[in-house]
């Protein structure tokens, strides 16, 4: 799709959405769209059945951590026209404890994404039918993508097998000293392999 289609997207989807969406963008020949966090259930409702737009399938939701800001979070939502055969990602930011209203309304696979983004960022999402965490161990603290989440002294819950039972465990990183053997071709391999001898050996006669 070219630029100036896509740039004819934006400016329908903002003149449909005036006071919901902020900004409209062309990255790298790909549509970005930024809306107002208030207003995502009507802005993925209304670019879900419009028209000109009907992106149906919602493909991810996902975070991004900046701790510099003033609002850290950025939600991003991917979205597909199978129709039009075009893709938009919208994004919205959010604060630390802003909550952020869910799609699942408006697109049920939301429900594990937003899971996911509430798991490992910490992103709250309002109105979610079933908001609790996905991907990390029972009794886990804090939320592990997040840039300022340490990398030591959490607690780690596994089944042990001598035991027999769960054990609870302080997480412990060591990694102080490395050895290498330069046996992989990621850390400078040179020795010859087998079969690479002949490319080297002169034509016989000719030694």
């Amino acid at each position: 799709m070219t630029v100036q289609a896509l740039q004819e997207l934006g400016d329908h989807i903002r003149a449909t959405l005036p006071g919901e969406t902020l900004r409209f963008d062309v990255v790298n020949k790909e549509a970005v769209l930024w809306a107002t966090a208030p207003a995502i259930v009507k802005v993925m409702t209304t670019l879900r059945d419009d028209e000109k737009c009907l992106f149906k399938l919602l493909i991810d939701v996902c975070g991004v951590d900046y701790p510099e800001r003033e609002k850290r979070f950025e939600i991003v939502y991917n979205l597909s026209s199978l129709k039009h055969n075009r893709r938009l990602r919208v994004k919205v930011e959010a604060g630390e404890d802003e909550p952020v209203p869910s799609i699942a309304g408006v697109f049920s696979s939301a429900g594990w994404y937003e899971r996911e983004a509430w798991d490992l960022y910490g992103i709250y999402f309002s109105d979610h039918p079933d908001l609790r965490r996905i991907l990390t161990d029972y009794g886990f603290e804090g939320h592990a993508l997040r840039k300022d989440f340490p990398l030591t002294g959490y607690v780690e819950v596994r089944y042990d097998n001598e035991q027999k039972r769960v054990v609870y465990e302080r997480v412990n990183l060591r990694q102080e000293f490395r050895t290498f053997d330069f046996e992989s071709p990621w850390e400078g391999m040179v020795r010859t392999l087998p079969g690479d001898e002949k490319a080297t050996k002169p034509p016989e006669g000719k030694a």
